[in-house]
């Protein structure tokens, strides 16, 4: 297969203003509404109802710059709260059909192809209008050889007009380590959240250079997506280890703290209820969770599946490269036939270039969403874990208030009152962010399904044309008077 073209810089899908998104955090009792579209792939697994929160929204205040709107001190001073895990239930915005942008634009471009399914067909998740204040895009990888390791380097370009950045564009260059340990640092500081997968770290030796062109690419756009989506998310985004990761210089002094008290606490926490059986687990995490495990098993079964065809179709290249030039030999040994066996050599040239182009897609665009898919629903199911740690340690705590107040009667202590807000914050956080992969993944797989489709389409087309062309060369000529 022939190498990769220069890496090409994605779009990126944005932020809204704050003003316009409703935050996840908010406890206040509002109308349910069953979550779209969860069983968009599943066919035969029902999807959870996920009902959304809805109490009155508190708008914040904002200044135009640039035509940009950009989030007031207050906004900031709560995004940074949240990010730090202290949530006020009571105060906070909550998150109602909050769409999240993909990473990818949703107006594809359309191909050539007179029959594509994308001249026929329109999403309607097109993020058109959307106000944005903060754009990230990976690219320029560049390989480094130095005495003790050979290692990889990416450009991450930053735009923005947010307060809490002290200039309006960033360039820096980070490795994959260093994107590692700003997912470690989310999932330390935001144990509320789904937080985006990272590209698999290991590749099996001798089978994939992780130094090849394609590679470094695919790697790329995956580590490409990873930022956009944190971008796109009303709290990570305004997470402080986001922020240092996409300024600082020296990444190095701000890898050397230690532990933070928020991952500490969460260690305890799972000591304490390591033994504990939940007593009333709600159905719709329940549901969540069986359906997670559906969908990433159907998921695997896919990319298994999916791997075994381009393997055997990279076969059939081979072979068809293999085939087509015997007809060339052959047409120097014939008279008559010569025209219609060179033409038949051409045909099948044709063929395999365009099985070439295709499998090539299927490889760079296809393949790496199954296998985000795949990681994205085992740190959601790790989600779901912390979450019943967190309601496993109020239920304990629980049990022993109710002790104590068999011996004196006694208010609620204010622990217990504590820990059942932290719970209903998890549950809310977790609701909103289900809500917002559902609509991201809606878009993805449209759009990957759809852009499958056409590429098959275009494919077909290709061999159509090509083996049409030689028709006339093959019937019978009228012969000379």
């Amino acid at each position: 297969m022939s190498g990769s073209s220069t890496p090409k810089s994605l779009p990126s899908s944005g932020q809204k203003a704050l003003h316009d998104i409703k935050h996840p955090l908010s406890c206040s009792p509002g109308a349910e509404e069953e979550s779209g579209d969860l069983g968009v792939l599943v066919n035969d697994t029902p999807s959870p109802d996920l009902p959304h929160t809805d109490p009155s929204s508190i708008a914040d205040k904002t200044d135009v710059s640039g035509g940009i709107l950009t989030p007031s001190a207050a906004s900031v001073r709560r995004g940074e709260e949240r990010a730090g895990g202290s949530h006020d239930c009571r105060s906070a915005l909550t998150n109602k059909d909050l769409s999240l942008p993909n990473g990818t634009p949703a107006d594809t471009s359309s191909p050539a192809s007179s029959s594509s399914l994308l001249n026929r067909l329109q999403l309607d998740d097109d993020m058109d209008g959307e106000t944005r204040d903060l754009f990230v895009t990976v690219d320029d990888p560049k390989k480094h050889v130095c005495t003790m390791e050979t290692y990889i380097t990416y450009r991450i370009m930053t735009k923005t007009t947010r307060a809490e950045f002290d200039l309006l564009e960033y360039s820096i260059r980070r490795r994959y380590q260093d994107f590692d340990w700003l997912r470690n640092k989310l999932e330390e500081t935001q144990p509320t959240h789904f937080i985006p997968p990272l590209p698999e770290k290991f590749v099996v030796k001798g089978v994939v250079d992780r130094f090849s062109e394609e590679f470094v690419e695919t790697r790329r756009r995956a580590l490409d997506k990873f930022l956009k989506r944190i971008a796109d998310h009303p709290v990570l985004s305004f997470n402080e280890h986001f922020h240092v990761f996409l300024t600082s210089k020296d990444l190095n002094s701000h890898k050397k703290q230690g532990a933070t008290l928020l991952s500490k606490m969460g260690e305890s926490v799972r000591y304490v209820t390591s033994g504990y059986k939940l007593r009333n687990r709600p159905l719709e995490f329940s549901a969540i969770g069986e359906y997670l495990d559906t969908f990433a098993l159907k998921l695997g079964t896919i990319d298994r599946i999916a791997q075994r065809i381009i393997k055997e179709e990279v076969e059939y290249l081979v072979e068809l490269r293999e085939y087509g030039p015997v007809y060339s030999t052959w047409s120097a040994l014939e008279g008559e036939l010569s025209e219609p066996l060179e033409g038949v050599s051409a045909c099948i040239g044709n063929c395999s270039t365009a099985l070439e182009e295709l499998t090539e897609d299927m490889t760079e665009d296809f393949l790496p969403v199954l296998r985000e898919y795949i990681l994205y629903s085992e740190s959601m199911k790790n989600v779901l874990k912390k979450r019943d740690q967190v309601q496993a340690e109020y239920e304990a705590k629980q049990d022993a208030a109710a002790l104590k107040r068999e011996e004196r009667i006694g208010k609620v202590p204010t622990e217990v009152e504590k820990c059942q807000d932290k719970v209903e914050c998890f549950n809310a956080d977790l609701k909103a962010d289900m809500d917002r992969w559902q609509n991201n993944k809606r878009q993805d797989f449209r759009q990957l399904l759809m852009g499958m489709a056409d590429k098959n389409i275009q494919y077909y087309e290709k061999c159509l044309t090509a083996w049409e062309s030689i028709i006339p060369l093959l019937q019978d000529k009228p012969e000379p008077k």
